[in-house]
């Protein structure tokens, strides 16, 4: 039977939890006495929002916030219906990785057709609202957290694949610099297969091109393979995914 949803972070919960927490850990208390505590990140529930999260896979929040800039530019209001009527040249114009493209236009598609109730995910428990978003292409455990805890505000949503976060950890606990260099490589070597798999399939796609017989078959063939690789990678590369840090209040800000 599932559980109801808790109750959404406020700031005055949020509040409440940083002063437990410092009260606690000295470390905690440490960070927050130096930057003050952390702001309530929160979002508008509903589609925008989460394609906005999708562009923030593995690129810089500055990089994603450009591109969902251009595209709330292209399409006001970002609705399901409108972003479908986009074609691919615009949407790679706007910013859209080719896998991004297919990720959004995926879940507009379910929410044209009924297929996920954006709206109703508030009122389900946590485990819930993650079966309903890893569901769709593209969406995995870290943007599903982070739909979580900025969004729906859930006081315990930790996106526990993020290896900025769990760098940022280690710093903040002084952790060995082994450790610090282990999670360094793995964010290099994530970054280094997805590149040689891209060189992989475009040397793939000369051969094609280069008078192949049964272009058509193959081509098909090479996208569920695609979708696979690309899938899988994602999966692995959610782990790089950036993380949202509290930085230091500058005066006036």
């Amino acid at each position: 039977m599932t559980s109801e949803a808790r109750a959404p972070l406020t700031r005055e919960s949020l509040a409440a939890a940083v002063r437990e927490l410092t009260e606690r850990d000295a470390v905690l208390a440490s960070i927050v006495e130096r930057f003050g505590g952390p702001p309530l990140w929160d979002r508008p529930a509903g589609f925008a929002t989460l394609v906005h999260i999708i562009l923030e896979q593995q690129v810089s929040l500055a990089s994603a916030a450009a591109a969902f800039g251009r595209l709330r530019e292209r399409v006001d209001p970002l609705t399901p219906a409108a972003f479908l009527s986009l074609t691919d040249a615009e949407l790679l114009a706007i910013g859209f990785s080719r896998q991004k493209a297919r990720y959004a236009r995926a879940l507009a598609s379910a929410l044209e057709d009924g297929t996920l109730d954006i709206g109703g995910l508030g009122a389900l428990d946590d485990e819930a609202v993650e079966r309903e978003l890893v569901a769709l292409p593209g969406i995995g455990p870290w943007t599903a957290t982070i739909y979580r805890l900025m969004v729906l505000r859930r006081p315990d949503a930790w996106p526990a694949s993020d290896i900025a976060l769990a760098q940022s950890l280690a710093e903040v606990r002084g952790l060995s610099g082994q450790t610090i260099r282990r999670l360094e490589r793995m964010q290099t070597d994530i970054a280094s297969e997805r590149q040689a798999r891209v060189e992989d399939l475009a040397l793939l796609v000369d051969l094609i091109t280069s008078g192949w017989r049964g272009v058509e078959k193959r081509l098909d063939r090479m996208e569920r393979v695609l979708d696979r690789v690309e899938r899988a990678l994602d999966d692995r590369a959610e782990s790089a995914a950036p993380v949202y840090r509290i930085e230091r209040q500058q005066p006036g800000a």
